[in-house]
């Protein structure tokens, strides 16, 4: 059977000035993101958090298998669930359960002046964790059973237009991946063919929260891009 083709959506007719206003735009509300670890109770409308997943629904993929599933979560029991077994998968990591640590001193290191540690409040107190799967198998048709490609490439774009969305509704995200994440498929009742990728918490910083210095800190153009 032959593919139906259509047209190419239209873009919009714009200018060289208009062009880079437009980017810079982008870039000027995108680079005032960042990890928001404190957050407030505040409550957020469920169609927020709809808009932002239909948003990530609209990423490239692999054969456009569309190989993710996101669990919104709001239930207060269902939150505690979470972190109460990400804490305690969290402990292991920083050895704050009286065992070896998980991570290696260069890793502990390398955390510390976020001062990130093995409580994790937020988890609660934020009103929408979204938890985000990727799909090994399911197709199109999300049966369970069909090869799915490029998945982690697929859902980690998906995954930054969620943020990118998140983010221009003037909302706070959080990606936290607690290692490892197997409690989450549990938790959420997802099948077996689909991996826990990571929890991005959403809703409004707490007041006063604040940002590390550390992770004001970003790589300039000239070290993140080469030009051929």
């Amino acid at each position: 059977m032959s593919e139906i083709l259509y047209p190419y959506p239209a873009l919009p007719e714009l200018g060289d000035a208009e062009r880079v206003a437009r980017a810079k735009a982008a870039f000027d509300r995108l680079r005032t993101r960042r990890s928001c670890r404190d957050f407030s109770d505040t409550p957020v409308r469920r169609q927020v958090i709809e808009y932002a997943i239909r948003s990530a629904g609209t990423a490239p993929n692999g054969a456009n298998h569309q190989p993710w599933h996101f669990v919104a979560v709001a239930s207060p029991d269902t939150k505690r669930a979470i972190r109460e077994a990400a804490e305690a998968e969290e402990r292991s990591f920083y050895g704050a359960d009286g065992s070896e640590a998980k991570a290696s001193d260069e890793w502990l290191g390398a955390l510390q002046p976020l001062g990130t540690d093995d409580c994790k409040p937020f988890l609660e107190t934020a009103p929408w964790l979204i938890v985000c799967f990727a799909q090994r198998k399911g197709g199109l048709e999300d049966d369970g059973v069909t090869q799915n490609y490029y998945v982690n490439e697929s859902v980690g774009i998906a995954c930054g237009l969620l943020i990118a969305t998140l983010h221009e509704a003037g909302l706070a995200t959080l990606t936290h991946t607690p290692s490892p994440m197997g409690f989450l498929r549990e938790i959420c009742g997802r099948p077996d063919h689909e991996k826990p990728l990571m929890i991005v918490v959403v809703g409004h910083p707490a007041p006063g929260a604040t940002v590390p210095d550390h992770a004001l800190k970003k790589k300039p153009l000239e070290q993140i891009a080469s030009w051929l």
